[in-house]
């Protein structure tokens, strides 16, 4: 690792990419990136329940986590940094601090999907020899190219003579939702002057930026178990307690939830199982859900009226329902003066050839806990598009990324950084801090 960074963007992304691990269990993953980190050196690096506190994650499975812990032993993880991430407390938070000037957040996000990667011939990452080596597992959504970005960055601000603090979040469980909250409620999230977020694609081709989103939605997971009775289907179905039809009546009811005058709200079952046998009364069944909302108050809407709904339809069938929020994340808007000077800053940058200041995000992000935490303490927040020529769409099997967007996303984040440091554009009062 004596190879800078910026000398090895591709082979560094690769290498992530062969080993993608999911929320909250990216115990290989975290101990790469700090592996990395210290090679960078940095002036404080909080590992797990360092960086945040467990309490305030989201979305952490009940089981699954020890399978994970091994391969990562297995790997040669430091096995200091395995203990420190007992219980799926995975992530890491890098901070740089370099005197006066303003106190800047980087946040990338660093779990993949569950999604078994394709093997074809024309999909690059299998041709080259850098397909995902974990079945059933992908990083299909550019999350390796973010952690790329995020190291590199911290490499060259770190070789720089920037003035001020800047502080990296190596973000777990994004695709959950689960991350985002912790890590804004965390102590490196205060005071903090700017908050850079970044994404790869999402449409947008190799050359062009977006300087910062507009209209995430506010989401939420909403998972549901309803409890009935068991009978015979056909010997005493009248004794049953009907779980799997009380379920699906809440589904169509769900899909019939009123939509709301003042924006637009979404709705969706994505997961349903119930039952046993064909001759049973179901007693037991499952699903999962999501409510979408353009503004925080609208998925809030939807979320009370999915709540009322599956506890409605139990009730109706004589079963009792367990509704539980399995993670959320509000709406934040990026900050137009933050999008003006990411726009001015990428139009500098080489290989860069069309920069949009704004764009509609149409879907849900978790980084807006820690844009809406830095917003509501005075700062500025964005979160920036960095195209690329993806073959086919984020979270597929055959997605990819072209690696030259990598060295595009590092300039325009390090540019944008060190022009944050001499404009200061926003600096606040002492008593705002």
């Amino acid at each position: 690792m004596n190879e800078p960074i910026q000398d090895r963007l591709v082979t560094l992304r690769r290498s992530l990419h062969r080993h993608p691990e999911p929320a909250w269990r990216e115990f290989a993953t975290t101990a790469r990136l700090v592996e990395e980190i210290r090679a960078i050196g940095v002036d404080e690096l909080a590992v797990g329940p360092d960086a945040y506190d467990p309490a305030d994650r989201m979305a952490v499975p009940d089981a699954d986590l020890e399978p994970w812990l091994e391969r990562a032993r297995e790997r040669g993880a430091d096995e200091a940094l395995l203990e420190r991430m007992t219980g799926g407390n995975t992530g890491a938070v890098a901070v740089l601090e370099r005197g006066e000037g303003p106190a800047i957040g980087l946040r990338v996000d660093i779990d993949g999907l569950f999604i078994e990667e394709s093997d074809d011939h024309d999909h690059d990452p299998a041709a080259e020899g850098f397909r995902s080596e974990i079945d059933g597992t992908m990083h299909a959504c550019g999350h390796d190219a973010h952690m790329t970005w995020g190291l590199a960055v911290l490499e060259a601000i770190k070789a720089s003579d920037f003035s001020g603090r800047l502080v990296v979040f190596f973000q777990p469980a994004e695709e959950t939702s689960g991350g985002g909250c912790p890590m804004a409620k965390s102590e490196f999230a205060e005071g903090l002057d700017y908050l850079l977020a970044i994404h790869v694609g999402l449409d947008h081709p190799t050359g062009e930026v977006v300087a910062g989103i507009e209209k995430p939605l506010a989401m939420c997971h909403v998972d549901a178990t309803i409890e009935g009775t068991s009978a015979h289907a056909g010997k005493a179905p009248n004794e049953g307690d009907n779980a799997m039809h009380a379920m699906g009546t809440a589904i169509e009811n769900a899909y019939g939830i009123p939509r709301h005058a003042d924006g637009m709200t979404r709705v969706n079952i994505g997961y349903a199982e119930a039952g046993s046998a064909s001759n049973v009364i179901a007693e037991r069944a499952h699903m999962e859900a999501e409510a979408r909302g353009e503004t925080t108050e609208l998925m809030e809407y939807m979320k009370d009226r999915l709540e009322r709904t599956v506890r409605s339809a139990a009730r109706m069938h004589g079963c009792q329902a367990d509704v539980e929020v399995v993670s959320e994340s509000p709406r934040a808007d990026s900050d137009p003066e933050l999008q003006s000077l990411v726009s001015e800053v990428a139009n500098g940058v080489d290989g860069i050839d069309r920069v949009l200041p704004a764009a509609d995000f149409g879907a849900s992000e978790d980084a807006t806990f820690l844009m809406e935490r830095v917003q509501r303490d005075g700062g500025l927040a964005t979160y920036l598009i960095v195209g690329t020529d993806h073959p086919t769409s984020h979270h597929t099997p055959t997605f990819d990324v072209d690696e030259d967007s990598l060295a595009h996303g590092v300039d325009v984040l390090v540019e944008t950084i060190r022009t944050l440091e001499h404009q200061h554009p926003v600096a606040r009062n002492e008593s705002e801090r």
